[in-house]
């Protein structure tokens, strides 16, 4: 085999296997949990949906997202250090509208982010994917365009804790820092109770359709 065929193969090997690790840590998450009042939310289906109704539900929940997003960082309090958590399954990226590696962002999403980063504002990702495809979970967040200040995963232990215990934890250890959590964006219920964080933004998963 040609030096040149070998490195092609590795090179499709490696892709492959980092893909499978993401497949594999899309978790099956519990929605029982409720999320605060504050939440705006997007519209659900029953049926199956497609990409586009789904994109465009993700934007009209952003729509509301943005306005706020420019009032609250124009005022920070004294000293105050913004910062906004983010989901990542079928929140800042598209995991279940076709299977690749690196994973696209959900421009509505992504949109907001940016706003916010280029305005100071600190991004947080917290999600239930294991420790195991941290790096790659890393490079993809920032290969789409994402600003990743922190990026919580779950440990060994993480993986016997209620979803919703685990990230509110997180959210915990990230005010623990000095930062104020403007907001909290996610597409499931375990994304957003708990409190920790001024304001929730709901996005579309269609009674549990996403993950």
């Amino acid at each position: 085999m040609s030096s040149r065929r070998a490195w092609a193969r590795r090179t499709a090997v490696t892709t492959v296997s980092a893909a499978a690790l993401v497949a594999l840590a899309v978790p099956a998450e519990a929605t029982t949990a409720t999320a605060g009042t504050s939440t705006t939310t997007a519209s659900t289906a029953a049926a199956d949906v497609d990409y586009a109704t789904w994109q465009s539900d993700c934007q009209a929940v952003m729509n509301q997202a943005l306005p706020y997003l420019k009032t609250r960082i124009a005022a920070p309090g004294p000293g105050e250090k913004q910062a906004i958590v983010l989901d990542i399954d079928n929140t800042t990226l598209e995991t279940d509208f076709g299977f690749s590696y690196p994973s696209p962002a959900n421009k509505p999403v992504l949109e907001v982010a940016k706003y916010a980063q280029e305005h100071g504002v600190s991004l947080f990702f917290v999600t239930a994917r294991p420790g195991i495809i941290a790096s790659v979970t890393d490079y993809n967040l920032k290969h789409v365009g994402y600003q990743v200040n922190g990026l919580y995963v779950r440990g060994f232990v993480d993986l016997f804790k209620n979803v919703a215990t685990y990230k509110t934890a997180q959210r915990v250890d990230i005010e623990n820092k000095g930062y104020t959590i403007i907001a909290n964006i996610g597409n499931s219920a375990t994304d957003l109770s708990g409190g920790h964080a001024e304001k929730t933004f709901k996005l579309p998963d269609y009674d549990g359709q996403l993950s």
